[in-house]
């Protein structure tokens, strides 16, 4: 076997292993281990590939449900059943480093990577979301990172050809140097129709398939799992270079081929590469595999062996083959045009060789560099951060004026964290396939038709990081609410949960205290809720260390969510015409604690997280959904960034209509239109069901008041005149783009 370099256990710090992670690994081989293995688990064992400083945690949230059909950890994405025969498969993953240091590049091959997560399970992708996060956009480093990533979205998205239904943008300085891309997809398939990573069978042959392997993306995995520092350009090799047109034939001839019987297993080869593909669809099938790296097909010469095993091009699969059916397989990709090569065969040990011209380079057991095998578990010591302490209730502030609550309201409504986002999503194809339903009718959740049903899928991602940084086993909780919340207000009910979970550094003790109590919270919801979390990622050592100084970003645990809709309860959060009654259901608080009011406007950024109940969540969202289904609800849109202000100035300018309310004088004035109490919906009720609606409300206890009607384009608040919808419209629809021209 080859000793191509001198391994030590400096060596090993040097690849971002610690010194007893180098003895454990000297002991599952009995020997030291050559600089090709040692960059095996290097890989393997990142954070990024093991999970494991976070796998104990994540072990606590809810798995199961009837509607599951595969879980967490289980295959590439979670699946719920949604009816019909018909199976979704959705997930959501991190990009942020890559993002960091080339933001085109990275956005795209984030964009790549989740969408093959997804038809490797045999489902065609039909919808995309994303969550992005940025320091401050009037910062020209920002305005470059905002540029490269939704270029790098589109560009890969539009080609591939699956259309963008929804996500959400937010802007905070401590993402200045360390920018969040989370990415997810979500497609429809047939039940029967899985497609396993896994590989059995001794004598299987095993194929790499898809686009040739060239050094790019080499020690990704580890690249993600460090700090961000002023020298993270040099690490510009570890980004992967897309090329959506070449995945676009992946798909199509991975799909044919989950149709012909060739298949015994299929895994995309993302983060590690080869050596992560062989491993875990290994240790999956208790197996092992001989593999010979001399014919995988490169698109460069002077690559070594430890190369083409970590490296992570894009746009390939792993398969195993039914033996006998070769012919069947590599027909299938020479139709398509893509690589088809045999590089080895299925064994029945838990072993994986790894030859290079006749040469045995590697030789590990698969069993010990995965999640659950042998890889490490660490059990880490939290302690509550200092800033807890120092939190304030933000209600001792002035109250407004009406002269002052017009500033405002003008502030929130251009501020770019809530004002419209169409410079992002105009260059998003979000009608490619025709399955959109929410396009032309909008609703708080993207809707995306099954064909050939009376259902759709609802899905959205959220969360807000100020929330969660003032709370974090609350303000995670939060996320989840809202996420159902969303997909309630569209008309539907919430099935099931993805996660990306943005932190700092997991050895910083405070940090580490931030993320157990985000799960606690996400678990707790999730149970209340009955959205199990069928998997996701998770996403460490997002902080930056520039000049010395080390920065974390807020932590932001992203809720992806699904649910199903029955077509004739899709609802908008769009009012439709004037005069039409508007109430405010859930409970109303005093409350102007962490909001974009007070974050912004006021400058305080250190207060308690807002009001939160989750028995008052879940009632609400009960009541709401049996009203809609009721046919009571004409619109429905929940109260979130901005407050009760920007709900009703969003529900009145999709037809440019206005709305004329009466503020509660029992709560402070910016607390009942700026304040971001949760449990909140606004509705609009037609005539003629008001009197069915208040009939259900009384009768059911649902906390609920009426606050104004819908007008044809003016806006009054407490008899004062706020202007004209027009007068916020295009600063509403204008703001980001004036940054970013």
């Amino acid at each position: 076997m080859s000793a191509d370099k001198t391994v030590t256990v400096a060596t090993a710090k040097e690849l971002g292993l610690l010194p007893e992670e180098f003895e454990k690994i000297k002991g599952y081989l009995g020997r030291v281990p050559n600089f090709t293995e040692l960059s095996i688990y290097s890989v393997m064992w990142s954070e990024h590939a093991s999970y494991k400083n976070s796998i104990k945690w994540l072990k606590t949230l809810p798995r199961d449900g009837e509607q599951l059909l595969v879980g967490a950890g289980e295959e590439n994405a979670g699946m719920v059943d949604v009816g019909d025969g018909l199976a979704c498969v959705f997930k959501i993953e991190s990009h942020n480093h890559p993002c960091a240091v080339e933001p085109f590049q990275g956005a795209a091959t984030g964009v790549g990577g989740i969408n093959r997560d997804i038809f490797t399970m045999g489902a065609r992708p039909v919808a995309q979301l994303n969550s992005l996060r940025f320091g401050d956009i009037s910062n020209p480093h920002t305005q470059w990172l905002v540029k490269g990533v939704v270029k790098g979205i589109s560009h890969y998205g539009n080609s591939f050809g699956i259309p963008v239904v929804g996500g959400e943008v937010f802007f905070d300085k401590c993402f200045e140097n360390n920018p969040l891309v989370n990415a997810m997809s979500v497609g429809i398939m047939h039940k029967e129709d899985l497609i396993s990573a896994t590989a059995k069978g001794e004598g299987n042959p095993v194929y790499i398939v898809g686009s040739s392997t060239g050094k790019d993306g080499i020690h990704g995995a580890t690249f993600a799992s460090a700090d961000v520092t002023e020298n993270s350009a040099e690490d510009i090799p570890s980004i992967q270079v897309g090329d959506p047109f070449q995945e676009k034939l992946l798909l199509e001839a991975s799909l044919e081929l989950g149709k012909s019987g060739a298949i015994v297993g299929m895994q995309d080869m993302g983060a590690a590469g080869i050596i992560c593909s062989t491993s875990e669809m290994s240790e999956k099938g208790h197996s092992g595999m001989r593999i010979d790296l001399s014919k995988v097909p490169l698109r460069q010469q002077n690559v070594e062996a430890w190369e083409i095993l970590l490296s992570e091009s894009q746009e390939r699969m792993l398969i195993v083959v039914k033996k006998g059916m070769e012919q069947v397989v590599e027909d299938i990709f020479r139709k398509w045009d893509l690589n088809c090569a045999k590089i080895g065969e299925v064994i029945d040990e838990d072993r994986l060789y790894f030859y290079w011209k006749g040469e045995l380079v590697a030789d590990v057991p698969a069993s010990t560099l995965v999640l659950g095998g042998g890889a490490p578990v660490y059990d880490r010591t939290y302690v509550e951060p200092d800033y807890i302490k120092h939190l304030s209730d933000a209600t001792n502030v002035p109250i407004p004026d009406i002269k002052e609550a017009k500033e405002i309201a003008k502030h929130l409504s251009a501020h770019p964290n809530i004002a419209s986002k169409r410079w992002v999503f105009q260059q998003y194809d979000t009608m490619v396939g025709t399955k959109n339903m929410s396009t032309n009718f909008p609703s708080d959740a993207g809707v995306v038709n099954l064909k050939g049903t009376n259902n759709a899928i609802a899905m959205t991602c959220d969360c807000n990081s100020r929330y969660v940084y003032a709370d974090p086993e609350k303000g995670t909780q939060m996320a989840v609410a809202e996420a159902a919340r969303n997909i309630v207000c569209a008309g539907g009910e919430p099935l099931a949960v993805t996660n990306c979970l943005n932190f700092g550094n997991p050895y910083h003790e405070q940090t580490y205290w931030q993320f157990v109590q985000a799960i606690k919270g996400m678990g707790e919801a999730c149970r209340r809720f009955n959205t199990p979390v069928t998997g996701g990622n998770v996403s460490f050592y997002n902080q930056a260390s520039i000049n010395g100084k080390v920065e974390a970003v807020k932590p932001s645990p992203v809720i992806g969510m699904i649910g199903i809709v029955q077509k004739n309860n899709h609802t908008t959060l769009a009012f439709d015409r004037a005069d039409t009654s508007i109430y405010l259901l859930g409970k109303r608080v005093d409350d102007i604690n962490c909001s974009q009011y007070m974050y912004s406007y006021r400058k305080i950024e250190l207060s308690y997280a807002p009001y939160f109940n989750l028995n008052e969540e879940i009632a609400l969202q009960k009541a709401v959904t049996a009203m809609i289904k009721s046919g009571f609800i004409a619109s429905a849109h929940d109260i979130s960034d901005g407050g009760l202000w920007i709900t009703l100035l969003e529900s009145a300018m999709v037809n440019n209509l206005g709305f004329k309310i009466s503020t509660d004088k029992t709560l402070r004035f910016d607390s009942f239109l700026f304040g971001e109490a949760q449990g909140r919906i606004a509705v609009s009720i037609r005539k003629e069901k008001e009197q069915d609606f208040l009939a259900y409300v009384k009768q059911n206890g649902v906390p609920c008041s009426q606050i104004g009607v819908t007008t044809s384009g003016t806006i009054e608040i407490d008899g004062e005149n706020f202007g004209n919808i027009a007068d916020y419209k295009l600063p509403y629809d204008t703001s980001l783009e004036s940054y970013l021209q």
